[in-house]
C-alpha cells in the first residue's frame, strides 16, 4: 500500500518577506500566466486574503475568484495585488536567442 502524504500547502512555507520575493521571482521567470496567477493566489492567502481585500479596495470575493484556478485578473488586480504584499514588477531586456 503506496504511503499517502497530506497535500503540501506552499502558502505555510512563506514565512518571510524574502521567501515570498524568491518564490514571485521564480514563477515570474518560467513566465506561465496560470502559474503566476496561482502563486500571487498562494502568496495572498499567506499574507491573510482580509489583509489583502483591505489594502487593495477589492472584497475578499473578488480576489478568491480572480485569483482561483479558473479566474483571470486584470493586470490592475494583480498590480495592486502585489503592491498590498509590498512587491512592484520591474522589467529587463530579455535576452535576444542567436539568429
Amino acid at each position: 500500500m503506496p504511503l499517502e502524504t497530506p497535500p503540501d500547502d506552499t502558502a505555510e512555507h512563506l514565512r518571510t518577506d524574502e521567501d515570498v520575493a524568491l518564490y514571485i521571482e521564480a514563477v515570474l521567470e518560467d513566465g506561465d500566466p496560470a502559474l503566476i496567477r496561482d502563486a500571487i493566489g498562494i502568496v495572498a492567502r499567506a499574507r491573510g486574503m482580509s489583509r489583502i481585500a483591505r489594502e487593495t479596495g477589492l472584497s475578499r470575493e473578488s480576489l478568491h475568484k480572480a485569483l482561483s484556478q479558473t479566474g483571470n485578473p486584470s493586470f490592475e488586480t494583480v498590480r495592486a495585488v502585489l503592491q498590498a504584499l509590498g512587491l512592484q514588477l520591474g522589467m529587463t531586456r530579455a535576452d535576444k536567442p542567436a539568429a
